[in-house]
């Protein structure tokens, strides 16, 4: 899992960043903003809130540490 997660986090982190120079910016500054806290804001909902969303609705079983999989409670 950790291997698709690090590319979005990287892509998002660096534009995020990339962006921090414009706030100060008068013409650009709020655009700026909007990037920035909408990015976060779909990086956190595409990696954490629909995942668990998923799993909760449709009931995935997770396997444990030996590869077999436990059943839902």
């Amino acid at each position: 899992m950790l291997g698709r997660v690090r590319p979005v986090l990287m892509a998002a982190i660096t534009t995020m960043l990339r962006m921090m120079p414009l706030i100060s910016d008068a013409f650009f500054g709020s655009m700026a903003i909007t990037i920035i806290f909408g990015l976060g804001f779909a990086s956190v909902l595409t990696l954490i809130v629909l995942p668990v969303t998923y799993t909760l609705l449709f009931g995935i079983a997770y396997p444990d540490n030996n590869g077999r999989s436990l059943p839902q409670h």
